[in-house]
């Protein structure tokens, strides 16, 4: 059995990469609609493979496949004078990003079993096999309650702290760029963390059950006072991000959720989503000047997400071609030096150029820091973690009997599906917000003390 599944994989890797190699001859002999098409085919029957595998919408392998490859597709059809012909290293980085992405997460898979059943044998011998006392359901959900109204407290007086500093607040700006300038340094972490109230929400409805009048008030006042944040700062990802996390946790609550009320809340965000873009103060002609379309009579509504996803492919591009050396770990290590502050005491250790087609269009891929480090093995080496990453985290989720595990799972899912969009891990606010599910999680989860024949367990 073992034999013939690693045959199927060995096939699949096979069939992406001369996949990759077809397109990658198409774009070299100008045919860029062509290699686009194959890759998004591609993206599209890695996305059904892994699906079918495991049966669940947001299984990492397939969202992965779906979200990297088509960003990909889009990118190689180049409707935009800003592209260029990629360089092979880039087709190869692109390529070796996926590859070995599902390589770590399938060989992490087969080590799994035999490392649970070692540590659970270091875990009796050091600890001894005692019986422990989880919190019931009722006081698993009075806790998910007390991290909504303390995040959403949090966020608020975060909020109003740097409204009152910068004296604005970009929703009521003429400013076209005035959501970039409304963050304070350490506070806005703090701000944004409100995208976590709508998942939680979901949890405290799965954990709690049928809910009171008075309880659905108080979840739906808290989730659209939340959701109030990203629109007053002008934030489309912001609001994406806490929308879609509700979405996976939903996914992961309630397996039998029909897919039709997922498009349902999806399309209802796209007026939303429109509507932030006109208060951002971006007008048609401003955004067609920068995106410099070949087609001048495409319409924005297909431009912008086009080239929110297509141009930070090309922008990686810019990075092979330009990047006269690697700095060994310095790009991604740039959390620890602004969680730290140790990037105001030596601004030099993070005082690099960023390689992009305009100054406009800054968003880069997700693997963009891994080969500003270390170039096309460090681009390998890092899918390779974050493979075996992902699986430890699905993995996890399973087992778990704690609900706050969804809302981890759902975020790294939620990062593979913006594998397009920027550096995720080398990105403090990921890592601010994996902190603060950690927190919410061991509080959620927190033993109780037990006694048991006179003794306390724990």
């Amino acid at each position: 059995m073992r034999n013939k599944k690693n045959a199927v994989m060995a096939a699949n890797l096979g069939i992406y990469i001369l996949g990759c190699v077809l397109a990658c001859v198409l774009s070299k002999t100008g045919e860029y609609v062509f290699s686009g098409f194959v890759l998004i085919m591609l993206a599209a029957g890695e996305y059904a493979f892994y699906f079918r595998r495991h049966g669940y919408l947001f299984q990492m392998e397939a969202v992965f496949s779906l979200f990297w490859t088509g960003g990909m597709g889009l990118s190689a059809m180049k409707l935009s004078r800003l592209a260029e012909d990629w360089e092979y290293l880039t087709w190869i980085s692109f390529t070796l990003a996926y590859i070995f992405f599902i390589l770590g997460y399938e060989w992490a898979g087969r080590r799994e079993c035999a490392g649970r059943e070692l540590f659970r044998k270091l875990r009796v011998k050091i600890w001894g096999d005692e019986r422990t006392g989880k919190p019931g359901k009722d006081e698993t959900a009075k806790r998910l309650f007390r991290c909504i109204l303390a995040i959403l407290l949090v966020s608020y007086a975060c909020f109003l702290l740097e409204a009152a500093v910068i004296r604005e607040i970009p929703l009521f700006s003429d400013k076209p760029h005035a959501y970039s300038y409304f963050h304070l340094s350490g506070v806005h972490y703090f701000t944004v963390s409100s995208i976590f109230v709508l998942p939680l929400s979901v949890l405290y409805k799965k954990v709690r059950g049928k809910l009171s009048v008075k309880e659905w008030t108080a979840l739906g006042v808290s989730c659209c006072a939340a959701l109030a944040i990203p629109v007053l700062c002008v934030s489309r990802f912001q609001l994406m991000l806490a929308v879609l996390l509700s979405i996976c946790v939903a996914v992961a609550a309630y397996p039998q959720i029909k897919l039709r009320y997922i498009i349902l809340v999806l399309a209802a965000l796209i007026p939303v989503y429109v509507g932030l873009t006109v208060a951002r103060n971006h007008d048609v002609a401003y955004l067609n000047g920068i995106f410099e379309m070949k087609n001048a009579e495409t319409p924005i509504f297909v431009t912008q997400p086009y080239m929110y996803v297509a141009n930070n492919y090309d922008n990686f591009n810019c990075l092979v071609k330009e990047l006269p050396a690697h700095t060994f770990g310095l790009r991604q290590l740039f959390p620890v030096f602004a969680l730290t502050g140790l990037k105001f005491l030596a601004p030099g250790l993070v005082n690099f150029p960023i390689y992009v087609t305009k100054t406009e269009l800054t968003t880069v891929t997700l693997i963009y820091d891994a080969y500003y480090d270390f170039g096309v093995w460090g681009v390998a080496l890092f899918g390779l973690v974050l493979g075996m990453a992902c699986r430890k985290v699905a993995s996890s989720q399973k087992k778990s009997g704690n609900p706050v595990s969804c809302l981890f799972y759902a975020q790294i899912a939620m990062y593979l599906v913006f594998s397009f969009f920027t550096t995720w891990f080398s990105n403090p606010t990921t890592w601010f917000w994996l902190g603060l599910t950690a927190i919410i999680y061991v509080y959620v989860g927190h033993r109780q003390k037990e006694y048991v024949s006179g003794k306390i367990q724990l």
